[in-house]
């Protein structure tokens, strides 16, 4: 209960604090947004399960421009939409600087697509929307800077904050499943400029396949289909915890034949970066024949 109690006083302090920001939003408008909610909540039906698979992506438009039209009352930013969560990835930043709505369709049986926006914190609506691109990028993707009109497609899960030289990066997890033979669990790195919003920046500490010695700007866990590989943070070891992976094949440049060895290596924040860290779990390999020790 030790370890626990504070991360739930943290919870509680923090939602105390969403619902009493939540009070500035009018009741006409808060009546708005219950009405609008459940009109989006109806879209998202479609867009997910119309038996007409390639009409899915005309529902997803119409989904998107009812909430713009949602997030245009004043203060919108505060509303939960605790309803549309159940269908649509809603992902706080861990300062509340902003959130990110996030969703994937199936156009077709084998292909994927994804949608996001991000609402920043504000009375006013300042919302950016994302392009994905993820089906034109491949090679360099570890190493590349890409806007907002050319974002790697994900479904983002977790978004954590940091300080480095006097500017926010966010690193954020995502899964893209788009690939028919592969799935990819992704730390991206978000920041915003004057220009916009940004995707990748050099805080992971591993090298990619053009550029050994340099950290990469984006890290990708690409594995197997049909396995399941974990990547997420470990509150209890203050690091990103993930799967190692590799070829079943023994061929490490085919990533879609890679899959989980039993044993995870970490990502730990310091000096303003993600650094590595190889098995921070032991692992134990016995013998054909070999019992535990008790």
């Amino acid at each position: 209960m030790k370890r626990i109690f504070p991360l739930l006083a943290l919870l509680v302090v923090f939602c105390s604090s969403y619902r009493a920001t939540a009070q500035q939003i009018s009741p006409q408008d808060m009546e708005k947004l219950h009405k609008m909610e459940d009109s989006l909540v109806f879209s998202a039906d479609s867009m997910f399960n119309a038996l007409i698979p390639d009409s899915r992506p005309a529902y997803s438009e119409k989904f998107a421009r009812q909430l713009v039209r949602a997030l245009k009352i004043p203060n919108s930013y505060w509303y939960p939409f605790d309803t549309l969560k159940k269908m649509v990835n809603i992902v706080i930043a861990d300062d509340n600087a902003f959130r990110i709505f996030n969703w994937e369709i199936e156009p077709t049986p084998t292909t994927r697509r994804y949608y996001g926006a991000i609402q920043l914190a504000h009375p006013d609506l300042k919302l950016v929307g994302l392009n994905d691109y993820s089906a034109q990028l491949d090679a360099g993707l570890e190493d590349s800077v890409l806007p907002a009109s050319r974002w790697f497609g994900a479904l983002y899960y977790r978004i954590i904050a940091h300080d480095v030289n006097g500017q926010k990066v966010y690193t954020l997890f995502g899964l893209n499943s788009g690939s028919t033979i592969s799935n990819r669990k992704i730390l991206d790195a978000l920041t915003f400029t004057p220009k916009g919003v940004t995707f990748g920046a050099p805080i992971f500490g591993v090298g990619s396949t053009n550029f050994a010695r340099q950290p990469v700007k984006r890290f990708v866990l690409e594995y197997k289909k049909d396995v399941t590989a974990s990547m997420n943070w470990d509150p209890e070891q203050n690091m990103i915890v993930f799967d190692r992976l590799a070829s079943v094949s023994n061929d490490p440049s085919r990533k879609y034949t890679y899959v989980p060895t039993g044993q995870y290596d970490g990502f730990a924040w310091s000096e303003g970066m993600w650094n590595l860290h190889k098995d921070i779990m032991q692992i134990t390999i016995l013998k054909d024949g070999e019992a535990p020790n008790e």
